[in-house]
């Protein structure tokens, strides 16, 4: 049963939106981490419980997509699933509304768009990848409202929003298949994914804009231009280049799982142009 839910809530997925929250309190100069780390806390406890409500939702389509996650594989019943998201989502704005008023409603509103997504938002044309793109990009936003600044990180939250416009339609071109058989509206399958694939590459290509910018408006140490230049280009590059429509659905999420490397090695070009600047 614990397998179950372990693998239900996915926690290894809140990893970067824990690290982004850290990373935007350092940035922000947290006068205290007591704030930053209930922060992390509360995206930990959104994204487990989402996580569980989008499983819920989706327990149709995954049975064509991925039929080995835990509902359709029969590991957890429908409702274990939904009372385990209700009880992470009220937990996570209890916790947010102990830091400020602030923090509460990006928790609350996190939570919203994100149960929203599940249940309306993801069979659309875009909105569901704008709704999702959202929430990420205010991980950036809840660690500097926990640190008390959020200028330093405003840059940074762009950032993340165009990289996940990137991601999300990208993954709707890995779940084409499924989303077509159960009549699931996104841009791959109302557009078509060629379409799709030129989204995925303006998006990439906003994002790389935007992280150069960032080094020159927020006067990062020439570190982080290096790292960006390295470590994260190439890797966008040779996405937006590869997510060919022809591709399957595994060789897709293969690609957007490379962007999920991208975040890392970004947050480290942040966290060393950002404090050997200070």
């Amino acid at each position: 049963m614990l397998k179950g839910y372990y693998r239900l809530s996915r926690p290894i997925n809140a990893l970067a939106g824990i690290i982004a929250v850290v990373l935007s309190g350092y940035v922000a100069g947290a006068p205290s981490w007591w704030p930053v780390i209930m922060a992390a806390i509360t995206v930990f406890l959104i994204t487990i419980s989402t996580n569980a409500w989008n499983d819920y939702i989706d327990i149709e389509i995954d049975r064509v997509n991925k039929p080995r996650r835990p509902l359709p594989s029969g590991l957890v019943s429908p409702r274990g699933a939904l009372v385990f998201s209700i009880a992470g989502s009220t937990i996570s704005m209890v916790v947010a509304a102990f830091i400020n008023q602030p923090a509460f409603l990006i928790a609350l509103g996190s939570n919203i768009l994100l149960y929203l997504y599940s249940w309306k938002l993801k069979c659309t044309v875009l909105f569901g990848n704008t709704a999702v793109a959202t929430v990420i990009a205010l991980c950036f936003i809840f660690g500097g409202v926990a640190a008390g600044n959020i200028q330093p990180v405003l840059l940074l939250a762009v950032t993340v929003f165009f990289a996940m416009m990137g991601r999300e339609i990208l993954k709707t071109m890995a779940d084409y298949k499924g989303d077509l058989q159960q009549n699931c509206g996104t841009i791959s399958t109302v557009w078509g994914k060629k379409v799709a694939r030129i989204f995925v590459a303006i998006f990439l290509g906003i994002t790389a804009a935007v992280m150069l910018a960032t080094y020159f408006i927020e006067q990062y140490s020439p570190v982080y231009l290096y790292i960006v230049a390295f470590g994260v280009y190439p890797l966008l590059a040779y996405v937006a280049i590869n997510a060919k429509d022809t591709y399957p659905g595994k060789t897709l999420e293969r690609m957007s799982t490379i962007i999920k490397y991208v975040y890392f090695i970004w947050f480290l070009a942040v966290a060393l142009g950002a404090g050997l600047a200070a």
